[in-house]
């Protein structure tokens, strides 16, 4: 049977004007199983350039986002079946430099693309035509919307049950995903409170609109609230875990809901889990008539272009703020290349971060795109 691929019609969308796309490249991938993510990822210096088939594109990486949930993937936490090496890094943001024919009828060569899939910490990754998200032009933000922005919307409109006046508690607020709960929760006319680890923090979340901004560093955020909101708040949304997901849940009001987002003061333990007071959990519950829900964005994956396309079109309208952190106040500077993935993982563990890490991929010099 003959290929669906012609190709001499391929080879030309492979050299496109000469573009001279190297035959190896550098990728990070997965060469054990740990928590640690330094012993756990390896950078390979000369991987062979994936080829894309039919219905794909090879894009060349030009930004990569860091998440809390990398350690989780390097852990083999995700997909026990899963054995190393496999590739690293969820998200990306770069230019399509060759495609085959199918994916060749909506898009073209030198157009830029977002994309959510594993495999992102490389120059270069294959990702299939239909789950790529075209974009006006390559830049960093657009990538704090891919998983930080969508987790944000779709848990919020999906559990959240957000109306005018209701109280909203953000944890780590001024993290990649945080910044933009604070800022939906205020479109919808809440009133939002953040917590925070520094006062340069608290600044940047009071410049998106949070009403009320706690430094867990500095003040006790369980007597603040108590004393601020003697009637507790109607949503949580919490992403640190441990003791911070005991006190959100001693906080929440009558038929309140805290939404876990995840639990990041776990993730480096060889478990992944903070230990919480859980044996009080059905009383607590049942004394407010209030829940607990769980959100994972991969099971939200059909709401998943709607959302993102919302997300896309206020950020274009200047109705969102998309904080990207590069690094540029971290010890070392700014992180750019992929060996700089271990530095940019260790400086948000240390809650360095305001807004969501990115790390630059630098063009080879001898692209002509």
């Amino acid at each position: 049977s003959r290929p669906i691929l012609d190709m001499s019609y391929s080879r030309h969308f492979l050299d496109f004007q000469g573009s001279s796309i190297p035959s190896s490249m550098k990728k990070l991938v997965v060469t054990k199983l740990s928590q640690n993510f330094r012993e756990a990822v390896t950078l390979q210096q000369d991987s062979p350039v994936p080829l894309p088939g039919d219905g794909d594109l090879l894009v060349r990486n030009r930004f990569v986002g860091i998440n809390a949930s990398d350690i989780n993937y390097s852990a083999g936490r995700y997909d026990a079946s899963v054995k190393p090496p496999f590739d690293i890094g969820f998200e990306g943001v770069g230019d399509v430099v060759a495609l085959g024919l199918s994916a060749s009828a909506d898009y073209t060569v030198g157009q830029a693309v977002a994309y959510v899939k594993a495999g992102s910490f490389a120059e270069y990754t294959v990702v299939p035509a239909r789950q790529a998200v075209p974009l006006p032009s390559v830049k960093a933000e657009f990538l704090t919307l891919m998983v930080s922005g969508a987790t944000a919307y779709l848990s919020l409109k999906e559990l959240g049950d957000l109306s005018e006046g209701k109280k909203v508690l953000v944890t780590a607020a001024a993290g990649g995903t945080g910044q933009f709960a604070v800022q939906l929760a205020k479109k919808a006319k809440c009133h939002v409170i953040g917590t925070c680890s520094s006062d340069e923090k608290g600044g940047f979340l009071k410049s998106i609109g949070c009403d009320h901004t706690i430094n867990y560093k500095t003040e006790n955020v369980e007597s603040v609230l108590r004393k601020d909101y003697p009637e507790g708040v109607d949503v949580v949304y919490e992403s640190v875990g441990g003791k911070m997901f005991d006190l959100a849940l001693n906080a929440l009001a009558i038929k309140g809901r805290l939404i876990v987002i995840g639990f990041i003061s776990g993730y480096q333990n060889p478990t992944g889990l903070q230990p919480i007071k859980a044996e009080l959990l059905p009383a607590k519950l049942l004394k407010k008539s209030a829940s607990v829900r769980g959100f994972f964005l991969n099971h939200y994956l059909s709401d998943y272009k709607m959302a993102l396309q919302h997300l896309l079109k206020m950020y274009e309208r200047g109705d969102l703020v998309c904080e990207v952190d590069f690094g540029d106040m971290s010890p070392e500077g700014k992180f750019t290349g992929l060996e700089s993935v271990f530095r940019a993982v260790d400086y948000m563990y240390m809650g360095k971060n305001i807004g969501k890490i990115v790390v630059e991929l630098p063009h080879s010099v001898n692209s002509k795109l």
